[in-house]
């Protein structure tokens, strides 16, 4: 009996310690632009990843209206936008949609065409990108495949050549 018991505690511990080694992101092992649902500013309609243009370079920016970093970042990407004419941005939080439409007029986003500012209420995307910073830049070639992700401050130039 003891050694059934010894095999069986040791095959959980097994598959925990498998379990604990599978460490690659899930944006990692589905290379492709995930399937997201958010509201978008200025009047809160739906917006989805079938939304996006097709055959665009695409960088999904998770941020926080109130973060500093963000907003030196947001202030950076515009005074750089000609570097960013062929992609698209989605720019994304989670935080009520009230501080989402302040920051959207503060940096008048409305007039970037390229530009689309949303809320993710159930913070789904940043559960899936694993989010430890703001902002966390995720870039997207043209046929909707991972390039590249960036932590924190980036150099736009930078971001621009992973496009």
């Amino acid at each position: 009996m003891k050694k059934i018991i010894i095999a069986i505690i040791s095959i959980i511990c097994f598959q925990q310690a498998e379990a604990q080694t599978d460490t690659i992101p899930i944006y990692k092992k589905y290379p492709e632009i995930p399937v997201f649902d958010i509201m978008i500013a200025p009047d809160s309609t739906k917006f989805t990843k079938d939304d996006l243009k097709k055959k665009k370079p695409t960088i999904i920016m998770l941020f926080s209206p109130d973060c500093e970093h963000c907003k030196h970042a947001t202030k950076d990407l515009l005074e750089h936008i000609d570097l960013f004419k062929k992609a698209q941005i989605v720019m994304v939080a989670s935080l009520n949609f009230d501080h989402i439409k302040k920051f959207y007029d503060e940096f008048k986003l409305a007039d970037y065409p390229n530009i689309i500012v949303g809320r993710d209420s159930r913070f789904y995307l940043g559960t899936l990108y694993k989010i430890h910073n703001y902002p966390s830049l995720f870039v997207y070639n043209k046929k909707g495949k991972f390039v590249k992700s960036f932590d924190s401050s980036v150099k736009m130039e930078e971001l621009a050549d992973a496009l």
